[in-house]
């Protein structure tokens, strides 16, 4: 995958779109850059960072939701409205992060243990 592809996000489980369009953060500097400089997140927007085991929010400017997924797409670890300043826990099995607007999570009622598929946007 190239980091300049959109994936819609499907919470499989509980047949729900999470977000529309979420980036895809896959090289070392979309990793490393992920939301900075953002002043915010529109409510259907998104971005995975893989791998990933963990984020940090400093610099950051808003909260954001974030989800940890395995490999098979399985939600490992949730934050819900992670602040700016702030560190999420590891979550060593992870194979990446999907990072959302704060409330997303809640929205589509995504919980630890539903399964997560990217589709092409």
């Amino acid at each position: 995958m190239s980091d300049s592809e959109l994936f819609l996000v499907r919470n499989v489980t509980r047949d729900r779109t999470v977000a529309a369009r979420v980036e895809w953060a896959g090289c070392s500097e979309t990793r490393k850059r992920g939301l900075l400089g953002r002043d915010s997140l529109p409510p259907d927007e998104g971005m995975y960072i893989v791998p990933c085991q963990w984020i940090h929010m400093f610099g950051m400017k808003f909260p954001i939701d974030v989800a940890f997924l395995s490999s098979s797409g399985r939600v490992l670890a949730l934050h819900r409205s992670l602040r700016p300043w702030r560190l999420s826990r590891p979550v060593l099995r992870a194979e990446g992060v999907l990072e959302l607007s704060a409330g997303a999570l809640d929205r589509s009622g995504t919980a630890v243990g539903d399964v997560l598929e990217l589709l092409p946007a």
